[in-house]
């Protein structure tokens, strides 16, 4: 449980560094995500989960 917190964590380091640095990129990035088909984003989300199980899987 300890290690999920800090992944939580890390993510969300992640994600505010990029906000902070790059607040332009991420409001065009936004505004692509939202001019995407449900079923394109849904297709790209799983691939990413996916893409974690394995980084996960193989650090183990």
């Amino acid at each position: 449980m300890q290690e999920f917190i800090i992944a939580i964590g890390l993510v969300l380091v992640i994600e505010g560094v990029c906000y902070a640095l790059f607040p332009n990129a991420m409001k065009n990035m936004m505004k692509f995500a939202i001019e995407q088909d449900n079923g394109d984003i849904s297709k790209v989300g799983i691939a990413a989960a996916l893409v974690g199980v394995v980084i996960i899987y193989s650090m183990k």
